[in-house]
């Protein structure tokens, strides 16, 4: 036995008489969204604490007890606090028994490799596509004025985190990230990222994705590897997706705006 499955089996034996694991998550948050879905496909026991960003309830003195950066995800386990969502997903991968090795593999130097892909993500992937999805689809959507430049340099910055997701880390003979046979924390993160692509319209997402092919093979692949929590979590961008679509309807229908309008300040 590893020292690192050692000290998970200690750690599963503390949380003993614990109370449930409490995720405070917005599932319109691709990172609440990421964590929602590792809990199901693991079996981990929790209670979703709904904070609704629309709401401005991740500013509220209540929440700030609980994540003091006032941003989602966060847990509570037990007396335990934590936030942002790849040390939540590191936490969870090694606290909770049963969890399968290729979330987050004990082999020191997997791991490693694993973490460069994440912190390569926060400054490259994320803050590409949340910004370009934000200043092309969302303000407007919410009759708010956009940054051009802002979205310029993020389509930039999409195109070339797609490029190198495409040519760096999917090389290998695997089908996921760093070449592997099956899905980490790493490609449930990524894959939650590029879902928040399909509220763009369908030419634009397409000139994005269309050009990877790689890319679009391993989404589908983590899709179904996760299946059927991807798609059940992923239901409420779907909706939004939808009422998208038929903005122009709804514009001639002011219950229809101020719904699609609700329903997007969680974005921001």
């Amino acid at each position: 036995m590893t020292a690192a499955k050692r000290e998970a089996g200690k750690e599963a034996q503390s949380r003993t008489g614990k109370m449930k694991l409490e995720v405070y998550a917005d599932r319109m948050s691709q990172p609440s969204r990421a964590v929602i879905i590792f809990c199901k496909v693991n079996g981990i026991d929790y209670t979703e604490r709904k904070v609704d960003i629309s709401k401005r309830e991740h500013l509220t003195p209540e929440f700030a007890e609980i994540n003091p950066m006032k941003q989602l995800p966060a847990i509570v386990d037990g007396n335990f606090k934590l936030f942002e969502s790849h040390s939540i997903l590191i936490y969870l991968a090694c606290a909770f028994p049963g969890v399968a090795d290729h979330w987050y593999p004990a082999n020191l130097f997997k791991r490693s490799k694993m973490h460069s892909v994440l912190y390569w993500h926060h400054s490259n992937l994320r803050r590409a596509a949340d910004t370009y999805v934000t200043n092309t689809t969302i303000l407007p959507a919410l009759g708010h004025p956009s940054n051009q430049q802002a979205a310029a340099e993020a389509e930039k910055l999409l195109f070339s985190s797609l490029s190198k997701i495409e040519s760096f880390w999917l090389k290998g003979d695997g089908p996921f990230l760093l070449g592997r046979n099956q899905p980490s924390i790493a490609d449930l993160s990524l894959v939650c990222e590029l879902m928040q692509l399909e509220v763009l319209d369908e030419k634009d997402r397409e000139r994005f994705l269309g050009p990877y092919k790689k890319v679009q093979q391993w989404i589908k692949r983590t899709r179904n590897a996760t299946s059927p929590h991807f798609d059940n979590v992923h239901n409420i961008l779907m909706k939004v997706k939808e009422k998208l679509k038929n903005k122009p309807l709804m514009e001639a229908n002011h219950g229809g705006a101020l719904d699609i309008q609700k329903r997007l300040r969680s974005r921001i």
